[in-house]
């Protein structure tokens, strides 16, 4: 419930609403009986942006995300705060550091201010939006999850399909003559392990050969792309090409590969993933996956802005990335 739900119920207008929370003079005695009983009987406790309008509508809306320096983040979240401000909500962005507490501490304090809705960005708030402290917070307004999904009423998804993004990027070594292919899968969320299951797909398909030694755990770093390059050069298991679930661990497998005296790609091939700035400042420039955070930006803000102002009822939604040739590969 919250001021438009009351003034809707009540049959008066917003600004007649917050007269009546303020406590103005100008409400008539039937009007100002009328909006406390719908008041009453919800239980009702405005909040501050509710006391503070005065006939002028402003919904509101918060956008949880994992570590805004992520650049495949920020671009969503980006995206996602400048449509919902050109649309005239007020935004409010709130960096949770995959943390259930922080999260938790996010989300009451986001209905203690009657946000609209929220949108969490990263596929982290899968696991996250199911404990036992979160998932109640959720369940209460209506939720959009960027590259993830939540069993909630609720809940609407944007989804990226990672295991056809990975298959992409093998399809494509596999057209360029590879056959030893290692994976490099970084992070331990919903879409980490769709982009890993995609190469062992893809790797099935093309009947070639696929263990456990063929995909590498690694770090989500530059430092962690160096180590695995330093791994797959001390080993015994044969390589032509590497695909990376993250651009930043393919630069540094990159960097790796070239300062053991590699030609990258005659030597070794690496694919990368997000299409992000790492891609475009590696030299030569890495090939990539483009899972398109703009796009799944924009889509989230129309579903959930289809939600809040009852415009419309969206299903929830699929994207397939798109591979960004580069000179790795």
């Amino acid at each position: 419930m919250n001021i438009y739900d009351v003034a809707r119920e009540a049959g008066v207008s917003i600004s007649t609403v917050s007269r009546v929370l303020n406590h103005r003079e100008t409400v008539s005695a039937a009007t100002r009986a009328k909006v406390e009983a719908v008041l009453a009987r919800h239980d009702y406790a405005p909040s501050a942006i509710a006391r503070g309008m005065m006939g002028k509508p402003m919904r509101m809306v918060a956008v949880l995300t994992v570590d805004l320096r992520e650049p495949h983040y920020a671009r969503t979240v980006y995206t996602i705060e400048r449509e919902f401000s050109r649309r005239g909500y007020e935004v409010t962005i709130c960096n949770t550091g995959d943390s259930v507490d922080e999260t938790a501490k996010y989300l009451r304090s986001m209905r203690d201010k009657q946000a609209d809705g929220f949108v969490l960005v990263g596929s982290v708030f899968d696991r996250l939006g199911r404990d036992g402290a979160v998932e109640p917070l959720l369940r209460r307004v209506p939720v959009v999850l960027a590259n993830g999904a939540l069993p909630l009423p609720g809940a609407y998804s944007v989804l990226v399909d990672d295991r056809y993004g990975v298959g992409l990027a093998v399809d494509h070594l596999v057209a360029q003559g590879h056959r030893d292919i290692v994976y490099l899968k970084v992070l331990d969320t919903d879409s980490a392990r769709a982009k890993r299951d995609g190469f062992v797909q893809a790797m099935a398909r093309h009947g070639l050969p696929c263990t456990d030694a063929h995909v590498l755990e690694v770090e989500k770093s530059l430092d962690g792309g160096l180590a695995a390059a330093k791994t797959l050069l001390e080993g015994a298991l044969p390589f032509t090409a590497v695909v990376c679930g993250e651009d930043v661990a393919a630069a540094g497998a990159l960097k790796g590969f070239l300062r053991a005296g590699l030609r990258v790609p005659q030597d070794v091939a690496v694919i990368g993933y997000n299409n992000s700035e790492y891609a475009r400042t590696c030299e030569p420039q890495l090939t990539t996956v483009d899972n398109k955070p703009e796009t799944v930006g924009m889509l989230c803000v129309q579903l959930l802005a289809g939600r809040i102002e009852g415009t419309g009822e969206y299903p929830s939604l699929t994207i397939q990335p798109e591979l960004v040739r580069g000179g790795t590969a």
